[in-house]
């Protein structure tokens, strides 16, 4: 995945030389094939965000997904010997339920459809399936990707593994529906990680990035932007160990939209702009 980048450079570069040469075709004549640039989009609009409340988040949680299901808060964390599954009180930031992975699964992103938790395992390629009142695991299903970020639609489940891609899947069955390439300014985007379905949109975090990308699903597209820089650098002046933002969490009675980050000493509750 760090060659991502290099691709993501390669790719665009490409893509001014194919323009430049279709320019040149001034002859009037129309391609017999399909096989010219696509038109480059739109850059995404940069969102602005502030912070409402300010919650304490455990330090030891490596998180890698973050959901408000009927106004609880669960929380799935990573790093192989600690991932866990926990349900947490927002007020206090103390665990109130939890299950912990075998020691050979890296846990990742967690998301919550009709009562069943699912949660992803990162270079393992299965995904657990556990009761909502008991965490009881009862269900494991292969994927063919690594496991970052999960949400949904209400329908079907949609997967990140660090690429330009997101997978559809069915959920009682996980079988793979379709693949959406997500792209940034008619280029391929990179390290979509955490996911988070708000309003028509998918959100997602940037690995090793400060932004919130809010991507258009049908499309694709990224049409938006939030920059967490200065969220993240006051999080660090808090606390040198605390590591890259991720976790997107909504709850659509609120309409209140939550973030942190792995092993973040705080959580937010943040309003999003237009």
């Amino acid at each position: 995945m760090h060659n991502t980048m290099n691709m993501r450079r390669i790719l665009s570069l490409s893509t001014i030389f194919l323009s430049l040469i279709a320019c040149n075709n001034n002859n009037g004549s129309t391609p017999d094939t399909g096989n010219t640039a696509a038109p480059a989009g739109n850059a995404p609009k940069s969102i602005s965000y502030s912070i409402l409340q300010t919650y304490p988040h455990d330090t030891s949680s490596f998180t890698q997904g973050l959901v408000i299901y009927n106004g609880g808060l669960y929380e799935g964390t990573g790093e192989y010997g600690h991932s866990r599954l926990l349900k947490t009180d927002l007020a206090t930031g103390k665990t109130e339920k939890q299950v912990s992975l075998d020691p050979k699964y890296f846990g990742e992103g967690i998301t919550i459809l009709r009562d069943t938790i699912y949660q992803l395992t990162w270079q393992e390629k299965v995904v657990f399936a556990y009761t909502l009142k008991d965490f009881k695991k009862v269900k494991e299903f292969p994927i063919n990707t690594q496991g970052w970020g999960i949400t949904t639609d209400g329908k079907d489940l949609m997967v990140s593994d660090g690429s330009s891609n997101i997978y559809y899947y069915d959920p009682s069955t996980f079988q793979l529906l379709r693949t959406q390439t997500i792209t940034e300014a008619g280029s391929l985007s990179f390290n979509l990680n955490e996911l988070e379905y708000i309003d028509g949109f998918i959100y997602a975090n940037q690995w090793q990035a400060p932004y919130i990308l809010k991507i258009e699903p049908g499309s694709g597209s990224i049409v938006g932007k939030v920059d967490l820089s200065d969220i993240w650098n006051r999080v660090k002046a808090k606390d040198p160990a605390a590591d890259v933002p991720n976790g997107i969490a909504y709850d659509s009675t609120s309409k209140k939209i939550y973030i942190t980050g792995k092993k973040w000493p705080e959580l937010y509750e943040v309003q999003l702009g237009q």
